[in-house]
């Protein structure tokens, strides 16, 4: 069983500017998002940050049998151009690490509704590197385990109850046998029609089966109005939202899950709203962990997330989009911007079943 290491890692220091007190996050609508974190008290830089990055993660590599290559980055061949991050060796490295970071945040459990303890047949809907695959099938040997994704990027030595599958999720789905557990995690503009996938996957369950999605919302949140308009990292994130909707993939999925599960026929459908820090700003020992792994996520994604959309879609040349990157990766390291990722936890079940309700 894959288990974060027990002590987070750092990323290089950048010059930090102080927060603008101009008009503020906070301002720009309801930023609000559940639990209510506490900042610790910071006078400059977290030392802690300004240590020089090293090698912290053994990760999971496999060859990339099918790539095309953009921008010094390697792509996926099937239905090209249709997911904008790369599928090379660094790319692999961060979603390990984002793996971890889940973990920490559902205190080990790799998902939240009650498929939790065990299932029988599951699907996970763009399996990346298939480590939460298989994670899960390693915690429950009684379950089939199935990961699909559009780059086979997957490792070679699994457990025998796990497989995976090249294909793209957005044309027919071909299984003639249903699944009673479906999971999707950070897909927010992977779907040009989210509603359909969620139909899919209502089609693709039997009766009382769960199907879950765990995603990050955009734009970053802010609670307390120490995230202004003027950083670079806002300035990022709505560009990137700007060129996921010229690319009609915008980043609006993860709060919309809930209405579409309901819409489509879901029952109990429950919704909780997580926060990532971006960086180490909560006093909450938990979320300050969190948070050091998030700044090393971030930063490894915020030139990997605008390059490709930026330049396929807003005509922007790789130079623009690196310079905006940088200016992002300075903002995030800043403990006195007291920002966070969104992060939507969404499941329902489908009517019938054993687990249905009875009069």
């Amino acid at each position: 069983m894959s288990t974060p290491p027990p002590d987070a890692p750092t990323v290089p220091a950048a010059p930090v500017q102080p927060a603008e007190s101009s008009e503020s996050i906070e301002s720009a609508g309801p930023q609000q998002h559940g639990l209510e974190l506490v900042a610790d008290v910071y006078d400059e830089v977290d030392s802690a940050l300004s240590v020089p990055l090293s090698e912290t993660l053994t990760s999971l590599r496999s060859s990339i049998m099918n790539h095309h290559r953009e921008n010094g980055r390697t792509y996926h061949a099937m239905s090209a151009g249709k997911y904008l991050f790369p599928n090379d060796d660094a790319e692999i490295e961060r979603l390990d690490l984002q793996h971890h970071i889940f973990r920490l945040m559902f205190d080990d459990y790799l998902c939240a509704c009650p498929k939790k303890d065990g299932a029988n047949r599951v699907l996970d809907l763009g399996a990346g590197t298939g480590i939460w695959c298989i994670d899960y099938a390693d915690q429950h040997p009684g379950a089939e385990v199935i990961g699909v994704d559009l780059s086979p990027i997957q490792p070679n030595l699994v457990p025998p109850n796990c497989t995976f599958e090249v294909d793209d999720l957005e044309k027919d789905w071909m299984w003639t046998k249903k699944f009673d557990f479906i999971i999707g995690r950070m897909v927010n503009g992977s779907f040009s029609d989210p509603k359909a996938i969620v139909e899919k996957a209502y089609n693709q369950l039997e009766p009382g089966g769960y199907f879950e999605v765990e995603d990050m919302a955009c734009p970053i949140g802010c609670d307390d109005g120490t995230f202004t308009k003027e950083s670079g990292l806002w300035i990022w994130v709505t560009t990137l939202m700007k060129a996921m909707d010229a690319a009609q993939r915008p980043l609006n999925a993860a709060q919309r899950w809930k209405s579409l599960m309901e819409e489509v026929g879901f029952e109990d459908v429950v919704e909780t709203v997580h926060k990532w820090p971006i960086n180490t700003w909560p006093r909450d020992p938990k979320y300050k962990t969190l948070g050091r792994w998030c700044l090393l996520n971030t930063d490894q994604v915020i030139e990997t997330a605008i390059l490709a959309p930026a330049t396929r879609f807003l005509g922007w040349a790789p130079e623009e989009a690196q310079v905006l990157a940088a200016k992002a990766r300075t903002a995030i390291r800043d403990p006195r911007v007291h920002a966070y990722w969104p992060i939507h936890v969404v499941y329902g079940r489908k009517p019938g079943g054993e687990s249905a309700k009875t009069a």
